[in-house]
């Protein structure tokens, strides 16, 4: 079966909680958030990511503006008790930054908010998802090897760099870098620094 997967086209109609998109003279009529179907405006082209439900008796497009939401929708859609609808109702509710969020901390309150999902329902929500989600945050902790190697010489760096005079931390007390050419166990002396390098 052939499978919808986005629409590029142009809004012939925004409202409620789904817009009609027209791709090569046909009319896609899609189900979104309402904040989805505010942000759109009749005449403007859009794209949209779309995931096609397929029943017996019917055939539902749901649109989303990034790859992220779409990927959220597809995995809340996957838990039992969880129907298209009632995904869209989250993401409705819920960014999908929260929406990871919420499976981190464990938090089944959050999706106890959602129209349609009951306390049951929510707990396994977290843990249907549970390690399927990261939640936003600050980059994590690289390790030694990965740090030693972001500040390692490089003739190629300038000290006017992303990080300032510290890109080249030698410059800072030697006219010029170690090298690999200087004998491990020469009889000359180290140098000493003097002063920084202008």
């Amino acid at each position: 079966m052939a499978m919808i997967s986005s629409l590029r086209g142009t809004v012939l109609a925004a409202s409620g909680a789904s817009v009609v998109v027209e791709v090569g003279g046909i009319g896609y009529s899609v189900a979104v958030t309402p904040q989805h179907a505010l942000s759109l405006r009749i005449g403007d082209t859009t794209l949209l990511h779309t995931a096609l439900v397929v029943r017996e008796d019917d055939l539902s497009l749901f649109g989303f503006a990034d790859q992220e939401a779409l990927h959220v929708f597809d995995l809340l859609r996957g838990v039992t008790g969880v129907g298209p609808k009632s995904a869209l109702g989250v993401l409705a509710a819920m960014s999908p930054d929260q929406v990871a969020m919420a499976v981190v901390a464990e938090d089944d309150a959050a999706f106890r908010k959602v129209s349609g999902i009951g306390p049951k329902t929510a707990k396994l929500i977290i843990v249907s998802l549970a390690g399927k989600l990261l939640a936003p945050g600050p980059s994590r902790p690289r390790s030694p090897r990965a740090r030693w190697a972001a500040t390692s010489w490089s003739p190629s760096w300038d000290s006017a760099g992303p990080s300032g005079p510290r890109s080249r931390p030698w410059r800072r007390c030697c006219a010029t870098p170690p090298t690999s050419a200087t004998p491990r166990h020469s009889s000359a002396p180290r140098s000493a620094c003097s002063a920084p390098a202008s």
